[in-house]
Parts: structure tokens; C-alpha cells; sequence
């Protein structure tokens, strides 16, 4: 071959190979972060609420900006921990023995030790993985039933006694096991539930430091602390926030210096209560304290984004936003709607809640060179579907056995008009079902199956979500048949034992979820 056709040969190469799509710079192993608020309502956030809301929130909004924001987003609860297993597993916590509520006091792992994890997957990856902030999924608290009272005191101006002190003394000396870093994390800072005993962080499995007191009662009233219980001495609530926002700025600084990607799950306190807005904040908002306790959790937000700016990888670095359920209604939600704020924008309902208030969430998905900035897409989506769509950015296949109803978003995040999922299932806090398929929506019950009031006269719920965002048409009695065909699919989503392709699973427990008398 002469040099002259050699040299049209290889440019003729380079030509085929610069016309094929390259996988965009950021698509390539990036770094991870999901920023996980509570109680944080759809409309709480001021680009999902232009309309009906009053609260400020810039860098929640900027996020949004440089993203994609989802409008049909969704928590797999209207309450707490049944949100964070589903998050970090992609598998519906209804399928586990929390038919209802959250996980106790002093409760075990709601997380099997076998069961594949956000952070496990990650992990398996070569990902340096942590975890800062409220984790509320049980641990193996070294406490022993019988001294169980110890732990917990009934009245607010409790005195700590020499017993008292021993029994703490013995329990947080030692090691806590079942928590964050036997769940695929390789390192822990928290306070497991901010408004629950024991009073202190944890960092790993220990306790930073060993209480010793009951919390000051004055920190029990007003929306603040909800159950007495082991304190450090001189424990304070307004630094929790704060601090995790620095520990978090900490970890990405420092991530960044090591050559492996980092995955941080930010499982953020606010602005659940305790509602203990620091000084900087307190009226900033010109609504009330839950308000200004969101444009607090917006500047903590804003400040671990520039952390990424300021180690240079920002670029790198997959940002996932949402939060575990709606606005809690005993926060102030009357005041604020009388002043022209609504936390759940549209939507019926708050925390705890099947309808929509109570899990359609903001949700916003942030990637440099694949999301393209400013995207709004109204496509169904759940929080479950982290855990395929980190999986197909990191090259694995799921094993049959883990992430049973999660569907990737990466068809979405490429496009924001690709569909990647037909049906979505939510839970209220009492256990009621609902499942979506398209704009419909079935709800197994006549009432919310949460705090708020208001009953069908119907045994079940049918909305077109599309016509009827605001849940007020219930259409059961005249499309009898889609309600069979969502009640069989249901019971199919329920006896597989997942909602995606694969083979059969079995559920911890029989699942609790056909209509019953009084829902």
C-alpha cells in the first residue's frame, strides 16, 4: 500500500470514529451524591410551587437549572423510614415486615445484612462510599429488653439517676451494630433520628461520647425534640444541621483527593423537627419557623454544592435531590396557607398521606455532559429507581435477588420523554395502598390512610392524575373495569415478589394490601 493511500485510509478511520457518538465526558464512572431532605414538600420548593409558594430557595433552584427536574417524582411513603429502604435498596418497603409506620425506638435494621444496598453496589465498584445524616432504618442497639425503661423517660423534666447513668454508661460503650457501615458504607456520621434518644452523634458504631443526662426539657416543646431520653450533656439541636453540612463539604474535599469515584448519601435532618433554625435564619423567611427551617436546608444544600465546586468536581459528579415525603401538616401548614404558602403546591394532602401530597416529591437529577440543563419532564418516576440507574452507570447487572422494583432512568435522563416505568405503588403511613399506572391512579381505601381527614363515599380512590391533579373527582364508580385490571395488576405486582422483569421473589411477610372496612 503506498503512503499516500495509507494516509486516506487512517483519516477515512479517524473520520468513522469521529462520527460515532462518544459516551459524553461526565456518562464515565462519575461521582455520586444524593442529597435526601425530610419532610420536605413539593411545593416547599420554590421552582415546583411558582404559583402558590412563598419560600426562597436559590440553590435548590439552581440545581434544578443545571438538571432536570421531575414533576411525577415519588417517595415509596407518605412517612420516614419505609422511604429510606426503598431509596437504598430498590425494593418497596411494603414487602418487608413495615406494613406500616416507621421503625421505632430503639428498633432493629429494617435493612437485611444480605440485602444489596446503593452502597454495596457502589461499593463492589471501587467507590469510596459514606453516608452523613439521619439514617432511621434500625440498628442492633445493645440494650436489653428488660432495661429498655431505662432508655426512655415518660415525663419531660426527668432526672438521670446513678442507674440511669449505668445502664447508658454500659449501652453506648460499646459497639452499635447493624447501622450504616454493615449496609455497604464505608464510613457513618449522624444522629440517627434528631428528634429521637440518644442525644449525641454517631460516628461508624459508636457513639461520640456517652450520654448522661436527660435532654434539658425545655428542648421537648415547640415543635423541637419529641422523645425524652439519653442526652450528651449540654446537647444542643441548631448545631445538627450545620454540622452535617460541613462533614459532608469534608468528605467530598477529601474524596476528591483519592483517585477512586465517591458515592455520599446526605440523608439531611431538616426540616423535619426538631425545628431548630439557627440564629442567621430564624424569621428569614417572614412565615413562620418550619419556613424559615427550609430556607435554612436550602443554604446547607447550596453550601456541599460549592464544596464540589471548590474540589474541582463538580463536573464529575452526579447530583441526585428528593426527599422521603411531604410536609408534615402539624408544622404550621394552616398558617402558612393563610399567608399564601401551600407546602404541597397542587397536590392533596401532607406527610403520612397516599394521596399525592404525602410522596410526590421534588426529585431533581443534576450530570454535567448528560442531563441537559434546565430539562423538565413529567415521565412517572420513583425514588426506588436509583439503584438500576446507578447500576447501568457503573456496568452491572442487578442479580435477581436485588433491586426487585427499580427501573432505570438513564433512558429519561438522555431523554426526557422516554418512559422507563408503566406502574408505581405508594403507601400511606397506616399501610394503605395505591398503585399508578400512566395518569391513573387506584387507592385501596376511601380516606388518606394518613392524618388528613376526608373519606370517599366509595370504598376505593380512582383519579386521572392528568385531569384531576388535586385528587377531587373520585372515578370509581364509572370505570369499574380499570379498576379490575389495577386491582389484578396489583395482586401480580404483590404475589411476584417484585415489579420488574426477573425471576419470582418471595416477600418477608404476607403483604397486607387489599381494601379493608374503615380505611
Amino acid at each position: 500500500m503506498t503512503g499516500s493511500k495509507l494516509t486516506c485510509l487512517l483519516f477515512g478511520v479517524l473520520l468513522m470514529v469521529g462520527a460515532t457518538p462518544a459516551k459524553a465526558a461526565g456518562e464515565s464512572r462519575p461521582n455520586i451524591l444524593v442529597i435526601y431532605a425530610d419532610d420536605l414538600g413539593y411545593g416547599d420548593v420554590s421552582c415546583y410551587n411558582q404559583e402558590r409558594g412563598k419560600i426562597a430557595t436559590p440553590h435548590i433552584d439552581r440545581l434544578a437549572a443545571e438538571g432536570m427536574r421531575f414533576t411525577d417524582g415519588h417517595s415509596s411513603s407518605g412517612v420516614c423510614s419505609p422511604s429510606r429502604y426503598t431509596l437504598l435498596t430498590g425494593r418497596y418497603h411494603w414487602r418487608t415486615r413495615l406494613q406500616s409506620g416507621i421503625v421505632g425506638l430503639w428498633g432493629p435494621p429494617l435493612i437485611a445484612e444480605d440485602r444489596l444496598t446503593l452502597a454495596g453496589l457502589l461499593k463492589r465498584e471501587g467507590y469510596k462510599t459514606g453516608c452523613i445524616g439521619k439514617w432511621h432504618l434500625g440498628w442492633d442497639w445493645p440494650i436489653d429488653q428488660e432495661e429498655r425503661s431505662l432508655f426512655r423517660a415518660d415525663k419531660q423534666d426527668a432526672v438521670a439517676t446513678a442507674e440511669h447513668r449505668q445502664a447508658w454508661q454500659e449501652a453506648f460503650s460499646q459497639r452499635i451494630r447493624g447501622g450504616p457501615i454493615t449496609r455497604g458504607f464505608d464510613s457513618y456520621f449522624g444522629t440517627d433520628v434528631p428528634n429521637w434518644p440518644p442525644y449525641c452523634f454517631i460516628e461508624d458504631d459508636r457513639t461520640v461520647g456517652i450520654p448522661s443526662k436527660f435532654l434539658k426539657p425545655k428542648l421537648l416543646r415547640n415543635n423541637q425534640a419529641s422523645i425524652q431520653g439519653p442526652a450528651l450533656e449540654g446537647w444542643k439541636l441548631k448545631p445538627i444541621l450545620p454540622t452535617l453540612g460541613k462533614r459532608a463539604a469534608q468528605f467530598i474535599h477529601a474524596s476528591a483527593e483519592q483517585p477512586n469515584p465517591f458515592f455520599l448519601y446526605l440523608p439531611l435532618t431538616s426540616p423535619h423537627t426538631p425545628l431548630a433554625v439557627t440564629d442567621r435564619w430564624k424569621g428569614a423567611s417572614g412565615l413562620n419557623l418550619y419556613a424559615d427551617f427550609v430556607m435554612e436546608t436550602d443554604a446547607v444544600v447550596g453550601g456541599v454544592l460549592d464544596a464540589l465546586e471548590e474540589a474541582g468536581v463538580a463536573d464529575e459528579t452526579l447530583v441526585v435531590f428528593t426527599s422521603d415525603n411531604g410536609c408534615a401538616p402539624y408544622i404550621g401548614v394552616d398558617e402558612l396557607e393563610e399567608k399564601g404558602h401551600y407546602p404541597s403546591g397542587p397536590l392533596r394532602g401532607y406527610k403520612s398521606d397516599v394521596w399525592e401530597g404525602g410522596h410526590r416529591v421534588p426529585f431533581i437529577v443534576r450530570w454535567p455532559g448528560v442531563v441537559t440543563p434546565g430539562s423538565v419532564t413529567d415521565r412517572l418516576v420513583h425514588q426506588a429507581d436509583l439503584m438500576a440507574t446507578f447500576a447501568e452507570i457503573v456496568g452491572q447487572e442487578l442479580p435477581d435477588d436485588a433491586g426487585e422494583d427499580s427501573f432505570s432512568l438513564m433512558p429519561i435522563l438522555r431523554d426526557k420523554d422516554r418512559r422507563v416505568r408503566r406502574y408505581a405503588v405508594n403507601q400511606s403511613a397506616r399501610g394503605l395502598l395505591a398503585i399508578r399506572r400512566g395518569p391513573w391512579k387506584l387507592i385501596f381505601g376511601a380516606g388518606s390512610g394518613g392524618w388528613t381527614e376526608g373519606r370517599s363515599e366509595h370504598p376505593l380512590q380512582l383519579y386521572h392524575l392528568g385531569r384531576d391533579q388535586g385528587e377531587s373527582n373520585n372515578l370509581y364508580a364509572q370505570k369499574p373495569k380499570l379498576v379490575k385490571q389495577l386491582t389484578e395488576q396489583m395482586g401480580v405486582i404483590v404475589r411476584n415478589g417484585r415489579s420488574t422483569p426477573g425471576a419470582k421473589q418471595e416477600n418477608d411477610v404476607p403483604v397486607k394490601w387489599k381494601p379493608k372496612e374503615g380505611r
